[in-house]
């Protein structure tokens, strides 16, 4: 994993969505190598998810390679018809749960889909990071992107329908869930496109490919009973997930024999990157392993920094050394990293 260090804008339209004010406070490329355990989770178990789900999640559904067509270093979450964990078949899927989590800002994300057909389940998403205290649905749910949804089949857009929602309630079988359902005039799998969302202490924007309409939005009205207020429960700090599920509630196919994405061979659904900007409001939070908030005093000594491991940095970043370790700071955020400044 990799801090930042890269301020260009994909296109026009992204210009367009991004002009609020927003900067970049994390970046994950997934070029290391390996994948960073600092930040991510790789979850191995065969549950089902609570949704009926087919495949045994395991570590070798996650590697970190390069996609064949564009050369691109991405994490791979790769589903295959094979038996293990009492499963037949298994699959990838990470989450950053007590590692890196935010509160607020834009998260964007470059994914390449697989092919879903008739079984597959590729989704982005988030949770609060209270699960392990209060569980689901009343940690809330954000699920940024989903596809595969048996809804598409009888209409052949599998490669074009998708989906964002959120979940809260009191309890599993008393889920509010607010899903908003997209067709895309194009095919969203096997090329990569660009997802993202817009979160604020009142209202959620989804968007694909950085066109300027969302495809969902919600406000985040508040409500008396504590479990359905959208404000209270989506105010907190999310940890990121990314899975490649198999079959299940949403594709509604419960036999592997059923799953026509698998007949051919393994699927993979690659993801380029992963990016978090923020404005640098109060209400704001943003906690990683590679970041930390302000240090409380503020050192002396802040200089300018013009390039940092090569690249070009902007007038607004400072570093500092201190004791041999170097710190670069951009508003209240303050990383530590290793390798070369050049002033």
């Amino acid at each position: 994993m990799k801090i930042l260090y890269s301020f260009w804008m994909i296109s026009c339209l992204a210009v367009m969505v991004m002009a609020q004010d927003y900067q970049l406070v994390w970046n994950e490329d997934f070029t290391d190598g390996a994948l960073n355990t600092q930040v991510w989770n790789i979850e191995v178990n065969g549950d089902g998810g609570g949704n009926n789900e087919l495949q045994y999640y395991c570590a070798d559904g996650v590697s970190l390679g390069i996609e064949p067509t564009t050369g691109k270093h991405c994490l791979i979450l790769t589903a295959t018809k094979e038996s293990a964990g009492g499963r037949d078949c298994t699959s990838g899927r990470v989450n950053s749960k007590n590692k890196m989590t935010y509160t607020f800002g834009r998260i964007e994300a470059r994914i390449k889909f697989p092919q879903t057909a008739n079984g597959l389940w590729p989704a982005f998403w988030q949770m609060g990071n209270n699960f392990d205290q209060v569980g689901w649905p009343k940690c809330g749910e954000t699920d940024i992107i989903e596809m595969g949804h048996q809804n598409a089949f009888s209409k052949g857009t599998q490669d074009r329908f998708f989906n964002g929602a959120l979940h809260i309630g009191r309890a599993w079988n008393a889920d509010w869930c607010d899903a908003q359902e997209a067709t895309w005039s194009y095919s969203l799998q096997d090329t990569f496109h660009i997802v993202s969302m817009e979160w604020t202490p009142t209202s959620i924007d989804m968007y694909m490919d950085n066109v300027a309409t969302p495809y969902f939005h919600a406000d985040l009205e508040p409500n008396d009973d504590a479990d359905y207020n959208r404000q209270l429960v989506f105010g907190k700090p999310n940890f990121v997930i990314a899975n490649l599920a198999v079959g299940g509630n949403f594709p509604g196919i419960f036999n592997i024999n059923g799953v026509t994405a698998l007949a051919n061979g393994p699927r993979a659904m690659y993801i380029d990157w992963i990016r978090i900007y923020q404005r640098g409001d109060e209400n704001e939070s943003f906690v990683c392993p590679t970041a930390s908030d302000a240090i409380e005093p503020e050192p002396e000594g802040w200089q300018s920094v013009v390039m940092v491991n090569g690249e070009r940095m902007n007038g607004e970043w400072m570093k500092e050394i201190r004791d041999g370790q170097i710190f670069i700071r951009r508003g209240d955020k303050v990383y530590t990293i290793t390798g070369q400044i050049v002033q």
